[in-house]
């Protein structure tokens, strides 16, 4: 279907000897991981643009699922992590996705014009904003991931508070483990929620309950920077309005840096503490 040009296919003080052989244990393995992570580079980012009015989302949906619990990519050597923006261009058919948002159809315009496609189309798959193909193609997708460059991810901390019931406070510092040149990168921070249930009465999906998980609810820009290291410090923090029925224990966040040719050069994510 094409309307317009869419289209959609301890306790105690001091440690014991063995806690502290356990801390040394761990801690070397904390920098044998970086050390690998560094030699391999950081996962990669596949943003999937669908929509609960596109007929062929759905199996999209159960395929990002899959790909986020590292189904997918056989082998499981390449971490993954998956980000899906639901546009709002399908709503007029009848069920007005409660995800959806002209700003992630935006993005996916900004994607189209990069990657020098005809259309917009659902469910696409954009990895690591360098290639594209289909949202239901589990084969083309999981080459699309073995093949896409990889970089470190941002050696970041992040710290979470409610300054007040309806917002998220996430406070984030650290490098960014990329040298970034004088065109500038965009340090950006998306809200993500899992574990959704949608029963749709109307529209191409009449009939069916859909799955969602990794819904981008919210995203943020943390800083723009220019012509720094990849050891000089970037620090910000970024507010997120919260929805009614936020569960921080079916949320998290993703820090990428996506440069102006929107390429993504490092991600890291978090889990959103769930006694906040």
């Amino acid at each position: 279907m094409a309307p317009r040009l869419f289209a959609c296919f301890g306790r105690g003080k001091y440690p014991s000897s063995a806690a502290s052989a356990s801390a040394s244990a761990e801690s070397n393995a904390t920098v044998d991981a970086a050390a690998e992570e560094q030699r391999r580079g950081g996962p990669v980012v596949v943003e999937l643009f669908s929509s609960q009015g596109c007929g062929t989302s759905p199996e999209a949906e159960a395929v990002a699922t899959r790909l986020g619990r590292g189904e997918i990519v056989s082998g499981g050597d390449i971490p993954v992590i998956v980000l899906a923006f639901h546009v709002d261009y399908w709503d007029y058919r009848g069920w007005k996705d409660p995800y959806g948002s002209s700003a992630w159809t935006v993005r996916q315009k900004a994607y189209v014009e990069s990657l020098r496609l005809d259309t917009l189309y659902t469910p696409q798959i954009v990895v690591q904003g360098r290639a594209q193909c289909l949202g239901n193609e589990e084969d083309a997708i999981a080459a699309a991931v073995r093949s896409a460059p990889r970089v470190p991810s941002p050696s970041m901390q992040a710290t979470f508070s409610k300054p007040s019931p309806e917002r998220l406070q996430v406070a984030l510092a650290g490098t960014l483990r990329s040298k970034v040149d004088s065109v500038g990168v965009n340090v950006m921070v998306a809200l993500y929620q899992s574990g959704l249930v949608t029963d749709i009465n109307k529209g191409e999906n009449k009939g069916r309950v859909v799955a969602n998980d990794y819904v981008v609810r919210r995203l943020e820009k943390l800083t723009t920077v220019k012509d720094i290291s990849a050891k000089k410090s970037v620090s910000g923090t970024v507010t997120f309005a919260l929805w009614d029925g936020f569960n921080p224990a079916k949320c998290g966040i993703v820090v990428f840096v996506q440069n102006h040719s929107l390429h993504i050069l490092g991600a890291r994510q978090f889990a959103v503490p769930d006694n906040l």
